[in-house]
């Protein structure tokens, strides 16, 4: 059985794993996009002024900060059927995507909420006090002002989530998702777990490249809101 290092098995696994980055790409734009929402309304119950809902705002984001990835991907998968059974509903059978997708929108959500709760309160309250005195009602002030402002202070934060949501999703492999992660591994074992070495390393080379494109978005998309930031404070 050979094990010997051979770059050309790096350059030969790339065609073999790209495709699989669909559904790499699917569970992250899911869980993204759930996880923001879920994310404004758990930072508006910390804003606000109900203390109940705050407590529970906050001790959520505290639970699940503290909830490492990967138990939490087990704890959904085995316990949301277990739930389930004890409601007459088989949940067994549910795509493996799907619970991914919840880990990781419950994980994001909690990240974002701590994103969209610090850009908040970063912006001086003297500008919607502002806004309301010069004849705006407080849902135009928050949207002409307080939004755009607050926008730009979530990007870099937003960003860096995203980036650790796209690492952190590669542990979906452990439940059987077929996904970039998956793949590779599944070429390993057809290789009868030669070459793994070189498997890998095209495996980083992926993540490295979209990590960086990622990166250089969300510094354009700074860059460009900044702009609109800065002429709307000089106005």
């Amino acid at each position: 059985m050979e094990k010997y290092f051979d770059a050309t098995f790096i350059w030969e696994s790339l065609p073999l794993l790209l495709p699989f980055l669909k559904v790499t790409f699917m569970v992250a734009g899911l869980s993204v996009l759930f996880g923001t929402l879920l994310g404004f309304v758990i930072a508006a119950a910390k804003i606000g002024e109900n203390k109940f809902a705050s407590v529970l705002a906050n001790g959520y984001t505290t639970v699940l900060r503290c909830t490492p990835s990967i138990v939490l991907l087990f704890l959904v998968y085995y316990g949301i059927p277990a739930i389930g059974d004890n409601f007459g509903l088989y949940l067994h059978d549910v795509n493996t995507a799907v619970f991914v997708v919840i880990t990781f929108t419950l994980q994001f959500a909690a990240i974002m909420s701590e994103v969209i709760r610090s850009a908040y309160q970063s912006i001086d309250k003297g500008q919607f006090e502002a806004a309301v005195s010069v004849g705006l009602t407080n849902t135009q002030a928050y949207r002409r002002i307080v939004a755009p402002q607050a926008f730009v202070v979530a990007i870099p934060n937003f960003g860096n989530g995203l980036l650790a949501l796209l690492q952190e999703g590669s542990l979906a492999y452990t439940i059987g998702l077929i996904d970039v992660v998956g793949k590779a591994n599944l070429i390993i074992a057809s290789n009868y777990n030669t070459h793994t070495l070189e498997i890998f390393i095209a495996l980083a080379m992926i993540y490295w490249v979209l990590s960086i494109l990622i990166e250089q978005v969300f510094l354009k998309l700074e860059k460009v809101f900044s702009k609109g930031k800065q002429s709307l404070e000089t106005t």
